[in-house]
């Protein structure tokens, strides 16, 4: 069991790292602008359960197989950046709606829900922030390697989805004024689908970072 400085330690940079928001964060965000809050807690629901997932696989060793694969790591980068841009494209080519439309048939939450799932799944910066950063406050010493990682994991994700719930309530308000003038829809569909694709992009793109 880690010691309550260490776990002081954890909590305090893991918070550092999920208050600038990642790609998952601003696909939360998107959600939450373009369909409310309740679609936007569905997204973080899905986005930590692959967190999750994460977990589980940084401590059975499966993120040191993505490492040591230069073809499954490759798989996995591009699965992820042709799912995000394919989700911008889909938005960008969407027929406009009206208020009403809009409000009375949203996507359903379990759709929503696998959507945030997969992205974060799918994207294999989240597998290496696991992999390097969790081991950091591992001591051999303390316990079993496996279930201190299990429990860093764990906490990361807890707190993960307090932070994203906040961003997925701010994006539900910027949502609600955009809302109320056409013009304004217009330009949030461009926007949400310009941001989906530079998520994807970047995603295929960029180096090893955080979530």
């Amino acid at each position: 069991m880690p010691t309550l400085l260490t776990l002081a330690l954890f909590l305090l940079a893991a918070l550092g790292l999920l208050i600038v928001p990642g790609p998952a964060v601003l696909y939360i965000i998107t959600r939450s602008v373009e369909q409310g809050r309740r679609a936007g807690f569905a997204s973080v629901l899905g986005v930590e359960l692959a967190g999750l997932m994460h977990t589980v696989a940084a401590a059975l060793g499966l993120s040191a197989l993505l490492l040591a694969s230069a073809l499954a790591f490759s798989i996995v980068k591009y699965l992820g950046a042709a799912y995000l841009i394919y989700l911008g494209v889909r938005t960008l080519l969407a027929r406009e709606k009206t208020v009403e439309v809009h409000t009375d048939l949203p996507k359903s939450a379990p759709r929503l829900f696998a959507q945030g799932f997969f992205v974060n799944l799918l994207n294999p910066k989240t597998a290496l922030f696991f992999y390097a950063f969790l081991p950091q406050f591992v001591n051999p010493a303390r316990g079993a390697v496996i279930e201190q990682i299990l429990l860093f994991g764990t906490l990361f994700v807890l707190l993960a989805f307090c932070t994203d719930s906040l961003y997925a309530l701010l994006g539900s308000m910027i949502g609600g004024l955009l809302r109320r003038s056409v013009l304004l829809r217009r330009v949030q569909r461009y926007v949400t689908g310009g941001i989906y694709i530079i998520l994807g992009i970047t995603t295929a793109t960029l180096g090893s970072e955080k979530k």
